[in-house]
């Protein structure tokens, strides 16, 4: 299983668009992001987002590129503040390649989680349109190892 976290490209604000859709620049970015993790070859059986438009607009980028084996769907519970313990104990018996496309700081909570940090340190601090893989291994406490960000040049 490999596992791959996504924050969402650069939104509008709430007073341009009160739905925050991707910005121009935020779309080419998620744009060249796809096309630089698409020259990696990734084999993903799922993208999955959070419910809100610039995450969902962000993983149709995403996977127009990378084509995914199933169509991109939306989790609930991967909101900016939700709780990170259910896709934890999810991601513990999952089997797919898999890719989340999300929020901060939902996404760094998350990796604190599956690395076992405590929850007060910060393990990652992502810009818009950072991508995260995080490999699972069989260590006896099921810890992750998770590689360098990929993002590119801009």
């Amino acid at each position: 299983m490999q596992l791959y976290l996504v924050q969402h490209g650069a939104s509008k604000s709430d007073s341009e668009d009160p739905q925050r859709s991707l910005t121009d620049d935020g779309r080419q970015t998620v744009e060249q992001m796809a096309d630089l993790l698409s020259s990696l070859g990734l084999a993903l059986d799922f993208i999955e987002h959070s419910d809100k438009l610039r995450a969902r607009q962000t993983a149709e980028i995403l996977a127009a590129r990378l084509r995914p084996r199933e169509v991109t769907k939306p989790v609930a519970g991967m909101a900016p503040n939700d709780y990170v313990e259910p896709m934890r104990d999810r991601l513990q018996t999952e089997s797919n390649n898999l890719m989340l496309v999300g929020h901060l700081p939902y996404l760094s909570r998350l990796v604190a989680m599956l690395l076992g940090v405590r929850k007060d340190h910060t393990v990652v601090v992502c810009s818009a349109e950072t991508s995260y893989n995080i490999k699972r291994h069989t260590f006896p406490a099921g810890i992750h190892d998770a590689n360098r960000p990929r993002c590119p040049e801009l």
